[in-house]
């Protein structure tokens, strides 16, 4: 596997993407999440372009602008579409052999493609994707009742709660929480993303992390019934655990390999020069060559605030 770095533009900011080269026709375009640099935490997504890449894929991650090696100024998930058809169209200009791009997304990276109505690509594998609002948004009534579920599962929870170590209010306030219906519609966010989506007519696959509550939460706005959904248990946020981590992969790797009837037509705009295509590749970006193997380093911002359920 061949790994090589690149830049693009995007609204005459200078963005910074990497590559793992692949011979496949189909490729996958990785979003990050938060403000997570394109490595991802503990080198994650490094790792999962790798193995992506060895099935015969090629893959692209980068920086969205103000984060990481990128120029310009960091405006969050809401303001990232641009920057996901400017790598979009990178990708295509630096493996001009592609003739289908699937995009993936984890957390507001999700919903930053589905606000996006797909970005022009031509598929998407949504992770958990991030349904709340605001900083001081309360966890869904849904999401409070699994904690609770697993808590009475928990001897060790039942003892603190038993023995005086749970606050009293925030349990009562838990527990009136936990009592509120779940919404029969999408509301908010959560319906924002769901119009994008249904924008988009290409095939999608929605996963969800069974133990994390990002992931309940988007459930709890969600039709539980859509046959795109796919959930795995025992998963946390971000698959970190050996079976999970297959899982996903298996799950990406799937849709990568979705046979189309018919020839599939050239991408669109595959036209060189302008906004979007790539202006140089480079052996490395700055302190790339220091952190072999691109191992995790801050961005100087955080992921959205998960809200938190009293014991």
């Amino acid at each position: 596997m061949t790994r090589r770095h690149v830049t693009f533009s995007c609204e005459g900011h200078r963005l910074v993407a990497t590559i793992d080269e692949a011979s496949g026709e189909t490729g996958l375009l990785l979003v990050s999440g938060g403000n997570e640099v394109r490595a991802g935490a503990w080198n994650g997504q490094a790792r999962f372009a790798a193995r992506i890449a060895a099935a015969g894929f090629p893959v692209l991650r980068f920086d969205r602008r103000g984060v990481g090696d990128s120029e310009g100024e960091n405006g969050g998930f809401r303001s990232s579409a641009p920057d996901i058809r400017a790598a979009l169209e990178a990708f295509r200009s630096e493996c001009p052999h592609l003739r289908r791009i699937v995009g993936f997304g984890n957390c507001d990276a999700a919903s930053a493609l589905m606000l996006a109505r797909g970005a022009d690509l031509d598929g998407l594998v949504l992770s958990n994707p991030w349904t709340l609002e605001g900083e001081e948004a309360e966890a869904p009534a849904q999401v409070v009742r699994d904690h609770y579920r697993r808590r009475l599962a928990d001897p060790a929870a039942i003892l603190r709660l038993l023995t005086g170590q749970v606050p009293i209010g925030g349990l009562i306030r838990s527990l009136l929480a936990a009592a509120r219906p779940s919404p029969a519609q999408p509301v908010g966010l959560a319906q924002e993303i769901a119009q994008g989506l249904a924008a988009f007519s290409s095939e999608v696959r929605l996963l969800v992390a069974e133990r994390d509550r990002t992931g309940l939460a988007f459930l709890a706005n969600w039709d539980k019934s859509d046959s795109r959904l796919r959930r795995c248990a025992g998963a946390t946020h971000s698959y970190v655990e050996p079976e999970a981590r297959e899982w996903l992969a298996m799950q990406v790797l799937e849709v990568l390999k979705a046979s189309y009837p018919g020839k599939m037509p050239l991408p669109r705009g595959r036209q060189a020069g302008g906004i979007g295509a790539a202006q140089h590749t480079s052996p490395c970006t700055r302190d790339e060559a220091a952190r072999a193997g691109e191992p995790f380093r801050g961005s100087g911002g955080s992921a959205p605030r998960i809200p938190s359920v009293p014991e």
